[in-house]
């Protein structure tokens, strides 16, 4: 998608909803900063909530009371971690599962990583120190598709071998069968992060 279609869709995202002004750190157990409540005058009943450039966006009627939001942003929220809970890919498993990638896709690459650990990282998806072969993941990959989180350990992997990302690396990447889908994913999600973000006011 290309930029100027992304702004376009955009604007009409902002001017067909109401985001709610009132900082969300009011309501009861929510204080992270990650979470945006939207008032939208075409929602007449129903209350959902989703995952959205690593943010928790809750959709409510624009007619609910202040004291019905307060009661129902902490209970969709409570609702959106739990189910991410039960989806996360233990740590513990990392590792192998980068052996496993790397065994099926890149034989050739014969080193293997010492550790493998989740990571709060909002600039990188992964990164990889060669020389004592530790890895590291985006938490926000917590949450995405197996695939998705597969093409990064394996883009990870492979910098066990190679440094950068030259032809010999890029050779090796294009070997994962869903690569283009998991670019693809990994874009969009970035796109909407920063569609997401607030606006730098000017002093």
């Amino acid at each position: 998608m290309s930029e100027n279609n992304l702004q376009k869709n955009s604007e009409v995202r902002v001017e067909s909803l109401f985001v709610e002004n009132s900082p969300v750190a009011e309501l009861p157990g929510i204080g992270e900063g990650d979470i945006i409540v939207i008032r939208s005058k075409r929602r007449k009943k129903n209350i959902s909530a989703y995952r959205q450039g690593g943010k928790i966006v809750v959709s409510i009627p624009s007619r609910l009371s202040k004291a019905d939001e307060r009661a129902v942003v902490p209970e969709m929220i409570a609702k959106i971690r739990a189910q991410e809970e039960s989806r996360t890919f233990d740590e513990s498993l990392l590792a192998t599962r980068i052996h496993e990638l790397l065994t099926q896709f890149a034989p050739e690459v014969i080193q293997r990583p010492t550790s493998a650990t989740w990571r709060l990282m909002h600039e990188r998806w992964g990164s990889c120190t060669s020389v004592d072969g530790t890895i590291r993941i985006s938490t926000r990959l917590q949450r995405a598709p197996g695939y998705v989180l597969d093409y990064v350990l394996f883009h990870e992997g492979i910098h066990l071998l190679y440094g950068d990302h030259g032809q010999g690396f890029q050779d090796l990447l294009a070997r994962f069968p869903n690569g283009a889908t998991s670019q693809a994913y990994l874009d969009g999600y970035e796109a909407a992060e920063d569609l997401l973000r607030p606006p730098v006011l000017g002093s």
